[in-house]
């Protein structure tokens, strides 16, 4: 995910404010799938050909046509918005920005495999043997949401 923003009217200048906040000058992303939502004018497309990414509207009806969108957003309300009550738009976009930091660089992706979308800062030494901690590393915990995820990692121990 590369942006998040939480408004309770969301208009066509407001989502256009957001892709100018998330589409800087040299992107390198070419395509923009959405849907026929009212919010995506024609001077909202307009302006996203002009920052060079190609317009791609999906059919009516049909959200498996935007399959990856509709995944996303399923996997933000099964994963944090189920468990959290927000007590207003600010407290919404907090958690939505620590999940969004859980998402892109701690939790685990299936389409990945047991990797991650951004690689761990530190080399992890081998153990010899896949079930077993490499010497002189412990794991440690990190609470993410008030504890509602975990993230783990490897930490050298203490002399």
């Amino acid at each position: 995910m590369l942006h998040i923003n939480v408004t309770e009217h969301p208009t066509t200048e407001w989502t256009l404010q957001q892709f100018r906040e998330t589409l800087p000058g040299d992107q390198p992303y070419k395509f923009l799938i959405h849907d026929r939502d009212a919010i995506f004018s024609a001077r909202l497309d307009n302006a996203l050909t002009r920052f060079g990414v190609r317009v791609l509207k999906t059919p009516i009806r049909c959200p498996k046509a935007n399959s990856h969108c509709e995944r996303l957003i399923g996997t933000i309300r099964r994963e944090c918005l189920d468990f959290l009550i927000p007590l207003g738009e600010k407290h919404l976009r907090r958690i939505l920005l620590e999940w969004t930091i859980h998402y892109n660089r701690g939790r685990p992706h299936s389409s990945l495999g047991p990797g991650i979308p951004e690689p761990p800062q530190a080399k992890v030494p081998v153990s010899g043997h896949r079930h077993r901690l490499p010497n002189g590393y412990r794991v440690t915990t990190r609470p993410v949401l008030g504890g509602l995820e975990h993230e783990y990692d490897l930490e050298k121990e203490a002399a």
